[in-house]
């Protein structure tokens, strides 16, 4: 079996960072191993969550690791909550990486064409930097755009996404997977670029006009899960797409279902059977 590490929260209600990455990833058949930077009663879209922050546990645990001789076939970081864990998780690639293993950075700190409330353009260059030690990095357009130094667009053309790919390339990653691409009305996509091999590969599906947060952990999660199964990204690519659009999709024809996230526990028998499970 593989093992997984993935480095995040865990917002105790919510649906987003670990309370999806672990559910998904562990239902596609992958050991998951986590380390929590912190525990928050909800994600922030709520008022008043509770915050307990946990950047002192990471150098003891990754310690201990060390001395079991734990590895990883991957590991998965999401939401980092401080330039200072950021350095911390730096030094944890340095530790754990292997010729065998993949660094896979989602780095959730933007979108909309704005950070989130805790970040500025320092903790976006600072993750920059963190994205050049990735095998594979998922960002969206706005993290893109804050970590290129590329003004942010809510109209653009192929013309300005392929210079993002470049640029985003230029980081270090080999493979960059951007969300949330559209070129036309009425589709949603996601542009993977290759750059040893300066292959591009776009993949639509019908936009669902509505928005939820933890979406970008669902489809982040998935390509995970995915690669841990031994698929391409861009074979992921599709699956991690259409899984998300299907668990807002559930969400939305739920008529008791909650604002907060989507339903993408209802979702993982349609994930199983994409992945021929």
């Amino acid at each position: 079996m593989k093992r997984i590490l993935t480095v995040q929260d865990i917002s105790c209600v919510g649906k987003c960072s670990l309370t999806v990455a672990l559910p998904i990833i562990s239902a596609l058949g992958v050991e998951t191993a986590i380390i929590p930077t912190a525990v928050l009663s909800t994600h922030t879209m709520f008022s008043d969550f509770t915050f307990h922050d946990l950047t002192d546990e990471i150098v003891p645990i990754t310690r201990h690791w060390k001395n079991e001789n734990i590895n990883f076939d991957n590991i998965y970081t999401g939401y980092l909550g401080s330039i200072e864990q950021i350095a911390l998780v730096a030094n944890l690639f340095d530790d754990f990486k292997t010729n065998d293993n993949q660094i896979i950075v989602d780095p959730a700190m933007a979108d909309n064409g704005k950070l989130y409330p805790a970040f500025d353009e320092t903790f976006a260059a600072k993750m920059a930097t963190l994205c050049a030690k990735a095998d594979i990095i998922i960002p969206n357009i706005t993290e893109a755009a804050f970590m290129t130094g590329m003004e942010y667009k809510e109209s653009y053309d192929e013309t300005y996404i392929k210079e993002m790919m470049q640029k985003l390339a230029g980081l270090g990653a080999n493979i960059s997977i951007l969300s949330g691409v559209s070129f036309e009305e009425g589709t949603l996509g996601v542009m993977g670029y290759d750059r040893e091999n300066d292959e591009y590969y776009y993949y639509k599906h019908k936009k669902i006009d509505a928005s939820f947060h933890g979406t970008g952990d669902i489809f982040a999660s998935t390509i995970v899960g995915a690669i841990a199964n031994g698929m391409t990204w861009k074979e992921a690519i599709p699956i991690a797409a259409d899984y998300t659009a299907h668990c807002i999709q559930l969400t939305l024809d739920d008529k008791n279902g909650r604002w907060y996230g989507v339903n993408f526990e209802e979702g993982i028998p349609y994930l199983l059977k994409r992945m021929g499970k």
